[in-house]
């Protein structure tokens, strides 16, 4: 049970990482939020990409996520965030630094279908697989994964690049 828990967090993640690609590139123009990361280096943080939902932050600790190879980024969510179901087209793995994440498997976002995750939890998801996550309070994790990334909705009326 634990491990499907930590694999719906994973997919949450990966989600985050198709974003990330976008967020490297932004990190030229910084906003003025630093955080330390747990080796101790100063992160610089900027919107996440625009493939997720308005209002996550990003930065990236390792990497290139637009290039192919390992990148690990780390991403803060406010509270009440969700990110719609997706999917990923490689695996990607989770750690929660602060907060609580709820990940969830499927098609359709259901809370009530989530395993929460707190800090120092860490989950996998495969490639492909249909996830969605949740932050109901102020959230920080990591995720790690193979370049590019990219990420695609199940549902694509939640692509919040639709419209733009």
């Amino acid at each position: 049970m634990h491990n499907v828990r930590q694999c719906g967090i994973a997919a949450v993640f990966a989600v985050a990482m198709s974003s990330f690609a976008t967020a490297a590139s932004a990190q030229a123009k910084p906003v003025n939020a630093t955080a330390a990361s747990d080796a101790g280096k100063s992160l610089t943080w900027g919107p996440a990409p625009d493939v997720f939902p308005a209002g996550a932050k990003m930065a990236v600790e390792r990497g290139d996520p637009s290039k192919s190879g390992e990148f690990v980024v780390r991403l803060s969510f406010p509270a009440g965030y969700k990110i719609p179901p997706h999917w990923h087209p490689t695996a990607e793995h989770v750690r929660v630094h602060s907060g609580e994440f709820l990940v969830g498997m499927g098609d359709a976002l259901d809370q009530s279908k989530t395993m929460k995750m707190a800090p120092g939890d860490t989950g996998s998801i495969g490639a492909k697989m249909n996830h969605f996550a949740i932050a109901p309070v102020a959230t920080v994790l990591s995720i790690r994964a193979e370049g590019p990334f990219a990420m695609t909705y199940v549902n694509a009326a939640d692509d919040p690049r639709k419209g733009k």
